[in-house]
C-alpha cells in the first residue's frame, strides 16, 4: 500500500498546482528526457504491420553459402490503410467513452478554454467533450472520418486528412492543414488520438507551428483497453505494449522533441474519475473498481526570439533551433552555447546579422556530420565546426560548400588538386585543428570570384614553402606545430583574396624569426585552452544550477509528504467541507 501511495505521489509542487486544473501529476520540471530520440522504427507501427527480417536459410549457412542482406526477400505484408480504415471499416463506430471520464475531461477543458477562442482539433470526431455553454469563434475538425464529424455540432468547419502521411522531420503532409495558416490557433485539442499516431513527433511539429505563441495543446489520453475491442488494429505497439504511467511520459516526449523548449509548462495530469482502475494487468482484472482512466498531457507555445537578446544569447540561439531538422536535441544543446560565445565576442551588426540567417543552414550541415558519428570525430567537434562554419558571412550552405565539406571529411573522394594533396601536407594535425582548418576553407568555396578561386589554388600551393620556411627557422618545432600554424598564417594572409599578394606574403614570413613563431603557436593553443575551460566552467554552472534545482525540488516533495502524512484535516470535493482524515 505504501509503494503504491509513493507510485502515486504528485511529481509537482504546491505552488504549480495552485495555478492549474485539479489532477496535476507531474509539472514542468520533473519531466527526464534523453539526450536523442529514443524509440525504435517499429515503436509507432501497429503490430500487425510490422516486418520481421526474414532469416537466411539455414542449409545455405551450414554450405558456407551467406547471402548478401539484398539478396534476403523479406516477407510482405498488406500494411492499415488509415483513411480507408477509419472512413469505410470504422465509418460511423462511436469512441464511447465513459460518461464520468467526459465529466472530467469537460472540467478541465473549462479550466483552460475561454469563450471567444479560436480552436483546431486533431482527430475530431462526433463529439468535442466541449464545456457546456462554451462559446467559440472557430472550432476547426480534422479527422479521418467525415460521417463522424458531420454528427459534431461544435465543429464550425471540417476536413479529412490523414495525420500518418508526413513529412519526414517537418510536418503533417497536408495542404488543407498548412492553408489553415501559421499562429493562428488559440488552442490545439488532439484527445484519444495520439495511440494511433505512426509519425508523433511531425504531428507536434504541425500543431507548433499552427498555435499562436502562447497558445495551448491538450492532449487527453484513456487507458490503452479503454476501446481496443474497437480499435486495437490501429494502435502502434508502443501504446499497446506500454502502462498507463508510461504512456503519459511518452506524450511528453513527443512535445520534447518536436519543438524542445518552443513548448513551456508542460505538464500531466490523471484526472482519471473517482473508482477508475488503477492497476493494471492481472491485478486489473481482479479490481472490483470499474471506469475509465483519463489522462491529459499538455504544453504552450512559447516564442521564438526575433532578434538575438543580448542578455542570453544563448536562450535565443535555442529558439532558432526548435524545429531545425536532422539535428538532435543533443546537438542542439552543444550548439547553442557556442554560437552564444561568439555572438558575445562581435560587434558589427552585419555579421550577428548573417549569424542569425545562417542557422537555417545548420540541417544543410548535419546531413554531412551525422554520418561521422561511428569515427573519431566528437559530438562537441561536430558543433563546434558547425558553428565556426555558420558564423562566417561568407558561407550560404550552397552546395559547392557542402561538397566542399563532405570532401574535407572524406564522405566523398577528395579532388586531387585539392583536398588530396591538403589531406596529406597536413596528416600530423590533430583533429580538432584539422576541423578549424575546415572552417576556414569551406566557406572560400561557391563564390564565382575568379580572384576567390585563385586564393584556393595558392593555398594548396603555398603549403610546402610555408612548412619548409618554419621548419629552417624552428628546428626543434613539432611536425604537428610546424602544419598546425603553417596553414592558419597561410589561410589568414592567401585564402581571403587582397589580404597579401604572394609577394608579400614570402616576406612577411620569411622576416619572422623563431621566438615570433614559437609566440604564435603558444597563442594559438592557448586560445584552444582558453575555450575548453570557459566551456567547462559555463557546464559546471549549468550543472550546479541543475542539482541547486533538483535539490530544491527534493526539498519540497518531502515536505509535501510530510504535510500529508501530519494533517489532520482534508478538503472533501463531493460536500464542499474540511472533514477529518480516519487515521487506519
Amino acid at each position: 500500500e505504501k509503494n503504491k501511495q509513493e507510485k502515486n505521489m504528485p511529481m509537482a509542487s504546491e505552488q504549480e498546482r495552485e495555478g492549474e486544473a485539479p489532477g496535476l501529476r507531474v509539472g514542468s520540471g520533473a519531466w527526464r528526457w534523453p539526450p536523442v530520440w529514443p524509440y525504435s522504427d517499429t515503436d509507432f507501427i501497429p503490430k500487425e504491420d510490422i516486418i520481421e527480417p526474414k532469416a537466411a536459410p539455414v542449409t545455405g549457412i551450414l554450405a558456407g553459402n551467406l547471402p548478401k542482406p539484398d539478396e534476403i526477400e523479406e516477407e510482405k505484408k498488406e500494411t492499415l490503410d488509415v483513411l480507408k480504415y477509419w472512413g469505410e471499416e470504422k465509418a460511423g463506430i462511436k469512441t464511447e467513452i465513459d460518461p464520468d471520464a467526459v465529466k472530467k475531461l469537460k472540467e478541465h477543458y473549462a479550466f483552460y478554454l475561454r469563450d471567444g477562442m479560436s480552436v483546431l482539433e486533431l482527430g475530431a470526431a462526433e463529439d468535442s467533450y466541449l464545456p457546456d455553454g462554451l462559446k467559440l469563434s472557430r472550432h476547426v475538425g480534422v479527422g479521418a472520418d467525415k460521417s463522424l464529424m458531420g454528427q459534431n455540432s461544435a465543429l464550425t468547419e471540417s476536413f479529412v486528412v490523414n495525420l500518418n502521411d508526413v513529412i519526414e522531420e517537418q510536418g503533417v503532409n497536408s495542404d488543407e492543414l498548412r492553408a489553415l495558416g501559421a499562429d493562428t490557433f488559440d488552442a490545439i485539442l488532439m484527445a484519444n488520438t495520439i495511440d494511433f499516431l505512426t509519425s508523433p513527433r511531425e504531428v507536434f511539429r504541425s500543431a507548433w507551428a499552427l498555435l499562436k505563441p502562447g497558445g495551448i495543446m491538450i492532449v487527453p489520453f484513456t487507458n490503452k483497453e479503454a476501446y481496443s475491442s474497437k480499435f486495437e488494429r490501429a494502435q502502434t505497439k508502443m501504446w499497446r505494449d506500454m502502462n498507463d504511467d508510461q504512456h503519459m511520459w511518452i506524450c511528453g516526449s513527443f512535445f520534447q522533441f518536436s519543438a524542445s523548449d518552443g513548448w513551456e509548462k508542460l505538464k500531466g495530469f490523471d484526472i482519471s474519475p473517482e473508482g477508475a482502475k488503477k492497476e493494471e494487468g492481472i491485478m486489473s482484472a481482479l479490481s472490483a473498481k470499474k471506469g475509465m482512466n483519463m489522462y491529459v498531457v499538455q504544453a504552450t507555445k512559447a516564442s521564438v526570439d526575433e532578434v538575438v537578446d543580448p542578455n542570453d544569447p544563448e536562450k535565443s540561439f535555442r529558439s532558432k533551433m526548435w524545429l531545425l531538422p536532422t539535428l538532435e536535441e543533443r546537438d542542439k544543446q552543444l550548439l547553442a552555447p557556442r554560437l552564444a560565445r561568439v555572438y558575445k565576442t562581435m560587434s558589427d551588426e552585419k555579421l550577428t546579422e548573417a549569424i542569425l540567417k545562417n542557422v537555417e543552414n545548420l540541417p544543410k550541415i548535419y546531413e554531412s556530420l551525422i554520418k561521422m558519428d561511428q569515427f573519431a570525430f566528437t559530438f562537441g567537434m561536430q558543433a563546434q565546426l558547425a558553428t565556426d562554419l555558420i558564423t562566417d558571412p561568407s558561407f550560404n550552405g550552397k552546395d559547392e560548400q557542402i561538397l566542399a565539406l563532405k570532401m574535407g571529411l572524406g564522405l566523398r573522394k577528395p579532388s586531387t588538386e585539392f583536398w588530396e594533396p591538403i589531406g596529406q601536407k597536413t596528416a600530423s594535425m590533430s583533429p580538432e585543428d584539422k576541423v578549424n582548418l575546415l572552417a576556414h576553407i569551406v566557406p572560400r568555396f561557391g563564390s564565382n570570384d575568379p580572384s576567390q578561386e585563385a586564393a584556393l589554388n595558392e593555398f594548396v600551393a603555398g603549403l610546402d614553402p610555408t612548412f619548409g620556411v618554419i621548419r629552417s627557422k624552428c628546428p626543434n618545432m613539432t611536425e604537428s606545430d610546424v602544419q598546425l600554424i603553417g596553414t592558419e598564417i597561410l589561410a589568414a594572409e592567401i585564402l581571403q583574396p587582397g589580404r597579401s599578394t604572394k609577394k608579400e606574403y614570402a616576406t612577411w614570413l620569411c622576416s619572422l624569426t623563431e621566438h615570433e613563431l614559437t609566440e604564435m603557436v603558444a597563442k594559438r593553443k592557448s586560445y584552444k585552452e582558453k575555450a575548453v575551460s570557459d566551456m567547462k566552467a559555463m557546464q559546471e554552472e549549468r550543472k550546479a544550477e541543475a542539482a541547486r534545482i533538483e535539490e530544491q525540488r527534493q526539498k519540497m516533495i518531502a515536505q509535501q509528504k510530510k504535510a500529508r502524512e501530519e494533517r489532520s484535516m482534508v478538503f472533501n470535493p463531493e460536500t464542499g467541507r474540511m472533514e477529518e482524515i480516519k487515521k487506519k
